[in-house]
């Protein structure tokens, strides 16, 4: 009998012995498959909120509002200093007449503004970055706020860097849970392969008694843990996908009335993989527990 032939068989065994008792191979595989959708649900809805950062706030500026007293010589100093800055990429300067002029055209209030006295609006550089590094970013603006003559620097779509912070933490809360949540299922498999070995008990006496290795005996339960693990990773891929196909059309609408594109992009194949293969390895890592620790307690009378 060739290898493949007996791991075959090793394999249909595994299968039939899980589905002897369907309702509780089913509900061990849904309990694998819920537990396991739940941190990867949450992660690839941070990967979506990820994209939508990026698309509402854009390339980020910085704007530099000058002094009032800032004079001609003064703003061609300060451009030359700005040009020389490594991380700068892009630099626009708006005069304070053309702000002005600017402002009365976006809000119709040109009669006011043709009454005013004097221009109460500064110079200003408006600022492109090389990076989008929201610490980066915030570096830069505060070695440009202490500039001469530059009286505020502002970082534009500050918010949505704050967002992106808030995200990063939902990363390390979504990696604690996954966590917690893999033990939780090693600690299933282990259970389940336990009574398994209990329940064979006297079989694998006689296997003993008659030369069967430890491997030998080791194998349809690592291959049960794997299996269960696989299903429990299929399953959690369904849940995501049906979740993410559900919430889809009511995000478009929502979308809509934000005059946004925005869709929920669903699990990348690479991760899709990585996520049924992770999920093997728990069903496998949690049968090997299992059967290391009781399987030497078992020996031939």
């Amino acid at each position: 009998m060739s290898a493949l032939t007996r791991h075959t068989g090793v394999v249909r065994a595994a299968l039939h012995r899980m589905f002897t008792s369907p309702l509780a191979g089913f509900l061990n595989i849904l309990v694998i498959g819920i537990s396991l959708s739940l941190p990867a649900g949450m992660y690839v809805l941070l990967q979506n909120a990820q994209g939508l950062v990026a698309q509402l706030s854009g390339l980020p500026q910085i704007s530099l509002f000058l002094a009032m007293d800032a004079m001609p010589d003064d703003i061609a100093q300060l451009r030359k200093q700005l040009t020389q800055q490594p991380e700068i990429k892009n630099i626009e300067f708006i005069s304070r007449t053309e702000a002005l002029n600017t402002l009365g055209q976006g809000t119709g209030l040109d009669d006011v503004i043709a009454g005013l006295q004097s221009n109460p609006l500064p110079d200003a550089f408006v600022i492109t970055p090389k990076t989008n590094n929201a610490k980066s970013l915030e570096a830069l603006r505060n070695e440009l706020q202490q500039i001469p003559k530059v009286e505020l620097a502002q970082l534009d779509s500050a918010w949505a860097y704050k967002l992106e912070a808030i995200l990063d933490f939902a990363r390390i809360a979504v990696l604690v849970l996954a966590s917690l949540l893999s033990l939780a299922l090693i600690a299933i498999t282990f259970n389940t392969i336990r009574l398994q070995i209990l329940t064979q008990r006297d079989e694998i006496q006689v296997a003993k008694l008659i030369g069967a290795t430890n491997a030998f005996i080791r194998r349809p339960f690592l291959y049960f843990g794997a299996l269960q693990g696989l299903l429990g990773g299929i399953t959690a891929w369904l849940i995501i996908t049906l979740s993410l196909l559900l919430l889809r059309q009511p995000l478009a609408a929502l979308s809509q009335l934000y005059a946004s594109d925005f869709s929920l992009q669903p699990l990348p194949l690479g991760d899709s993989l990585s996520l049924i293969l992770f999920s093997i390895y728990l069903g496998w890592l949690g049968a090997w527990l299992s059967v290391a620790r009781h399987l030497s307690q078992i020996e031939p009378r």
